[in-house]
């Protein structure tokens, strides 16, 4: 069996509706996966390099889990990588720990995804122009980019009323399933 890294980049995951959901769900079906919630382990952003680079090691493929804030990835995420992605573990004549890993993204937006269709977006950019950095960062560190599951729509502006979070959770549900699936395919145990 495959080994799972799930990391949840979500900056304040506990008020989080559909980022939340779809970690308990994860949990709930994926009972051999590690998930790493960077909101609750660095709260101070003080990452823990070698704790994380443990874990990374371990998995044979790393699920990122976040919510696209202004178009990027939250500010923990990037902070993760930016510690643990570092030069003769990552990458570099010696860098090859993540090398054949596989990289996962798993997000959610909260404009609706038809907003990140390139032919339609206000922006004029698609959803694939947002995760150049991503394909970058796994040709550096010879990660294998597996592509994403991507789930738009779910705003914290539109959980007013006990239907509407229902109907986020329900979407989020969807969501962890379709991940669950798709880790089910590449040989991960599932319950």
């Amino acid at each position: 069996m495959k080994h799972v890294l799930i990391i949840s980049g979500h900056t304040d995951l506990a008020h989080s509706v559909a980022n939340k959901q779809i970690i308990e769900t994860l949990e709930e079906h994926l009972p051999e996966a590690r998930v790493s919630q960077l909101d609750a382990l660095y709260p101070d952003f003080a990452i823990n390099v070698k704790a994380e680079q443990e874990k990374l090691l371990w998995a044979d493929i790393v699920v990122l889990q976040f919510p696209l804030f202004w178009y990027s990835a939250p500010s923990i995420l990037h902070r993760w990588m930016e510690e643990t992605f570092v030069h003769g573990f990552s990458h570099g004549s010696t860098g090859d720990k993540l090398k054949g890993k596989l990289l996962l993204l798993s997000f959610t937006t909260g404009a609706p995804e038809a907003y990140y269709d390139k032919a339609t977006s206000p922006s004029g950019f698609g959803i694939d122009d947002y995760l150049t950095p991503y394909k970058s960062m796994c040709a550096l560190t010879q990660m294998q980019y597996d592509g994403y599951v991507f789930t738009g729509g779910v705003s914290y502006a539109n959980r007013t009323t006990p239907e509407l979070i229902a109907e986020q959770k329900a979407v989020a549900v969807n969501h962890a399933e379709r991940l669950i699936a798709r880790l089910a395919d590449l040989g991960c145990k599932t319950v």
